[in-house]
């Protein structure tokens, strides 16, 4: 072997070694490139929620400082909010009595549709389950004339009632959407075997298919109940009683000092209250959350 043959051996065992170095470089650009891209998202998805906190601790003649942090630190704005005039409270039970009214019949309901739809034969499914979704893409504003006629003749103006059920227009194609395309996935084979083993068919549907389908259930809840507790337009056009509106149509309605005088600071921190619930919720139950979107494509 000559000493030309080793300068080339040399030369190809460099750029050999060279090759990993170059391949990791890259592939660590591309790491710090996803990591810089969720950052981003993350601070735009929580700029506002952040902005609204830091204001909601501000006093009321700080209100338009510009500063990150709140400078003094004040809860002024929390206790006006709970002060009585605005009847906070009792719009914060009014939410939760409307959102856990409409988020339990719309399970019940949903539940028994989806079985139907996901499980048994009959003509049309296709079509019926179309028109269920269809039902659901009517803005709000669309329906709140009619709905207003129909319930003053019924006397329904400023009764739970009036939000519940329109609410539920909206939540049961929700729910039907949710768990039919959930049971789709479950195996025939389970309710077979059980009703081989003695079950009706009620008993392999209670004692079978509806512990398999409590993922998708306890998901289609969250998002159901989170949709009836920020649902506005409906609230705001059926009750004008401040005893009966809910929370998010009792913070439009709140009044500063004067007439013309906006109290940003109370709306922010009554946003705050509003917002927490949820987002405890879904950090509680996030797993069981994304169990419920993917058990389904897993079955």
């Amino acid at each position: 072997m000559t000493i030309t043959d080793l300068r080339a051996l040399s030369k190809a065992g460099t750029a050999a070694s060279g090759a990993p170095a170059r391949t990791g470089q890259k592939r660590g650009w591309r790491s710090y490139s996803v990591y810089a891209g969720l950052v981003l998202i993350i601070v735009y998805c929580l700029a506002p929620f952040y902005w609204m906190i830091v204001s909601s601790l501000r006093r009321t003649a700080d209100i338009f400082d510009n500063t990150l942090l709140p400078n003094p630190f004040s809860l002024e704005n929390y206790t006006k909010v709970f002060d009585g005039s605005t009847m906070f409270g009792q719009a914060l039970l009014n939410s939760l009595i409307v959102a856990g009214v409409t988020t339990v019949a719309a399970l019940v309901l949903g539940i028994f549709a989806a079985y139907a739809i996901s499980r048994l034969n009959f003509r049309f499914k296709s079509v019926i389950l179309g028109v269920i979704i269809a039902t659901s893409m009517f803005p709000g504003i669309s329906v709140v004339v009619p709905l207003l006629r129909f319930f003053t003749d019924l006397g329904w103006i400023n009764t739970y009632q009036a939000m519940i059920i329109p609410n539920l227009s909206f939540a049961i194609p929700l729910a039907v959407w949710n768990l039919t395309t959930f049971m789709k996935q479950l195996p025939f084979d389970l309710e077979e075997a059980a009703m081989i083993d003695g079950c009706t068919k009620w008993q392999a549907f209670r004692k079978v298919l509806l512990p398999l389908a409590a993922p998708g259930v306890f998901t289609t809840a969250i998002l159901t109940f989170i949709h009836s507790w920020n649902e506005f337009i409906i609230a705001l056009s059926m009750i004008n009683d401040p005893r009966i509106q809910t929370a998010t149509v009792a913070i439009s309605k709140f009044t500063g000092a004067t007439e013309f005088q906006a109290p940003f600071g109370e709306q922010m921190a009554a946003g705050v209250i509003v917002t927490i619930p949820l987002v405890v919720m879904v950090l509680v139950f996030q797993r069981r959350i994304v169990e419920g979107l993917t058990a389904g494509a897993g079955k």
